[in-house]
């Protein structure tokens, strides 16, 4: 297809009841009984055929409107070569879809004059040589005409009522789009204005195909403000609006193996659909960029894809450069009780420094309290300083936030990877623990693995075994033996450094000593039993952070 400008509705194609053409009637049986040959214009034999005209006048143009396949005897036809040629270039000028002619009386072989002028005006020109009945073939025509009609008015009355149900139950954008794809049959895209493909529905095709090299080919594709064929590849194209502005477009992908791309019925589809979506962006409080980024982080953090082409492609068409090489995963915890309200500002203000400060990145809730990150790094960009200012931005939002930052990745298919890293890192961050508005894999240590373990009943049956009746001791005498052993262990069985550390004298610690080793029946000269108590301490901690 090449780069002209094409106006929309074009011929249906094939399987959606299509517009009955100059060779579907010559097909005909009533037509083919009489030998049609093609004189001139076979390259035009797909002009669709609109009505059949019988006509032996010699300016029967004056009551035609466009798309007639004319039949005639030849008897009106006139001898002068001049008038020849002003009969043609009436009926080509008026639209007719072919001119037949009849060489059984007047004719048995068509004039030059004629056969030149149809050629001239690209007007096909069928001869009968054998009789036919006129008026038979009108009424065949035009059964299948009004047929065909009839069919159209029923399939146009079921795509208005397919997306008068989306908009009355509050379809949301992905569904309107997949039902534009399911009745249409082409892949459908919605993007907006910087030639970001914010939702594609592929139906028959797939994602990756259907996105590749998405911001190159649709920066190729002019834009249209009404219903048109456009571009190197022909897209379907029809602006959305919202509040009265021009919000973006979307466009419907033609299927290289149809001799026919679009029809009226895909015209239609693509109206309705912009205005569904309309609609729809009135009803849902989040964007549809918002949606876009959230929809992709969690088919990339659960593997949701059919191929890592399609992961790529997908999150180039949303803006991450094609050739990035260096991925980090971010997670940004709020807690599940966090206000759904102040996750969507948060989520919102994450986005905007990161478009405006950093770089390309995809930022999207992917659970409720948790919003998911993925950045795209240039060669030499350190991470760190941006995962500080991240972690400073959500605290300052959401003081109990909590930025947990994965290992690098150089493919965007081992996201899924690096998201399963960063919420184990999550899970893992102690309070505190990491002297940084952030934590990563190197920060995680026995303290903060046990915070991780801190709901297994088998961690909470080791402490209580391990120190419980100290716990005990301590809070029905009000002693303080927990807070010695914990100075004891961590200087490592140096009792003049536990005794400094506990502010005691010698004595007293050692009479502390013997009081744990009694009431705990343990060795505290023996150094696996240390590291049992020091482990049951640290686990203690993890159950109730201090």
């Amino acid at each position: 297809m090449n780069n002209a400008h094409q106006t929309a509705p074009r011929p249906q194609r094939e399987d959606s009841a299509p517009l009955l053409t100059v060779a579907d009637v010559l097909a005909l049986p009533v037509l083919a009984a009489g030998q049609p040959q093609v004189v001139t214009g076979e390259s035009e034999l797909s002009r669709p055929v609109r009505w059949v005209h019988i006509t032996e006048l010699t300016d029967p143009a004056s009551f035609l409107k466009g798309g007639e396949l004319v039949l005639t005897t030849g008897m009106p036809l006139p001898e002068e070569p001049a008038q020849v040629r002003r009969y043609v270039d009436e009926l080509a000028g008026v639209g007719a879809a072919a001119l037949v002619i009849e060489l059984v009386r007047r004719y048995h072989r068509p004039p030059d004059a004629l056969v030149r002028a149809c050629r001239n005006r690209g007007l096909p020109l069928v001869t009968l040589s054998r009789d036919v009945n006129f008026l038979e073939v009108t009424q065949v025509v035009h059964t299948l005409i009004l047929g065909n009609q009839t069919e159209s008015i029923r399939r146009t009355q079921r795509i208005h009522e397919a997306f008068t149900a989306l908009t009355l139950r509050g379809a949301g954008p992905e569904e309107v789009m997949r039902t534009a794809a399911e009745i249409s049959g082409h892949a459908v895209v919605l993007e907006n204005l910087v030639h970001q493909a914010v939702i594609c529905a592929p139906a028959d095709r797939n994602v990756e195909e259907a996105l590749c090299d998405w911001d190159q080919r649709s920066r190729a594709t002019p834009p249209s403000d009404q219903p048109a064929v456009v571009g190197p590849e022909g897209w379907l194209l029809v602006p959305v609006e919202y509040q009265g502005e021009q919000w973006g477009r979307v466009a419907m992908l033609p299927d290289p193996s149809r001799i026919r791309s679009f029809g009226p019925d895909d015209v239609t589809i693509l109206e309705r659909t912009a205005m569904t979506l309309a609609i729809a962006r009135l009803i849902h409080p989040v964007t549809w960029e918002r949606g876009a980024h959230r929809n992709a982080l969690r088919d990339l953090a659960e593997q949701r894809y059919r191929s890592p082409g399609e992961a790529r492609n997908r999150a180039a068409a949303l803006g991450l450069p094609p050739q990035t090489e260096r991925f980090l995963a971010i997670l940004v915890d709020t807690g599940t009780d966090a206000n759904e309200q102040d996750g969507t500002r948060l989520e919102d203000r994450l986005a905007e420094e990161l478009t405006s400060a950093v770089g390309p990145a995809l930022v999207g809730e992917l659970a409720p309290g948790r919003i998911g990150i993925l950045l795209a790094l240039r060669p030499s960009q350190p991470w760190p300083p941006i995962a500080e200012r991240l972690g400073h931005l959500a605290m300052d939002l959401n003081p109990s936030a909590v930025v947990s930052v994965a290992s690098e990745t150089t493919d965007i298919a081992h996201t899924a990877r690096a998201f399963r890293e960063a919420a184990r890192v999550a899970e893992a961050a102690l309070p505190g623990s990491a002297g940084k508005p952030f934590y990563e894999l190197s920060d995680i240590g026995l303290p903060q693995l046990l915070y991780a373990l801190r709901d297994n009943i088998r961690i909470q049956d080791y402490v209580e075994r391990q120190v419980g009746r100290l716990v005990d001791h301590d809070a029905r005498h009000g002693t303080d033996l927990v807070a010695t052993l914990r100075h004891y262990l961590d200087s490592a069985g140096n009792k003049t450094t536990a005794a400094r550390q506990g502010k005691l004298s010698r004595q007293t610690l050692y009479h502390r000593l013997q009081t744990i080793e009694h009431l705990l029946g343990r060795n505290l000269e023996s150094g696996g039993q240390r590291t049992e108590l020091h482990v049951a301490l640290t686990a203690l901690d993890a159950l109730r952070p201090r």
